[in-house]
């Protein structure tokens, strides 16, 4: 089964985005901070995939990514930024920094699913 890290500091994001990604079978953990997913991954966890904020207290979605990237163990998971910044060039920005594709919110629940499908196959 795949695992898929879920990034978000929003309560009612992180609900439905866990609530859609265990819909179609996947296995979801789901932390509040960047700052605890380098906690979780710290512990030889390794995800298939992550969904990741931008803005949130502490260190951004944007900085955990590059330290994702800089990182020979992670660096060629998928990242999947979700975000409320919606301007084309938050999204040039993202995927700039090592983002694998981005969505804003709000999104379709069936662009979320058909995202991070599509990035696990």
């Amino acid at each position: 089964m795949k695992t898929v890290l879920v990034v978000e500091d929003s309560p009612t994001d992180r609900r439905l985005i866990v609530a859609l990604l265990q819909q179609v079978g996947l296995n979801v953990v789901c932390v509040d901070s960047a700052e605890s997913a380098l906690h979780w991954l710290s512990a030889n966890h390794r995800p298939d995939l992550i969904v990741l904020d931008i803005v949130m207290p502490g260190i951004s979605g944007l900085d955990l990514c590059r330290q994702l990237r800089a990182s020979p163990a992670f660096e060629d998971i998928s990242i999947i930024f979700c975000s409320s910044k919606d301007q084309e060039f938050d999204r040039f920005w993202a995927l700039r920094q090592g983002g694998d594709a981005y969505i804003a919110k709000p999104f379709a629940p069936l662009d979320l699913v058909q995202t991070v499908c599509s990035h696990l196959s």
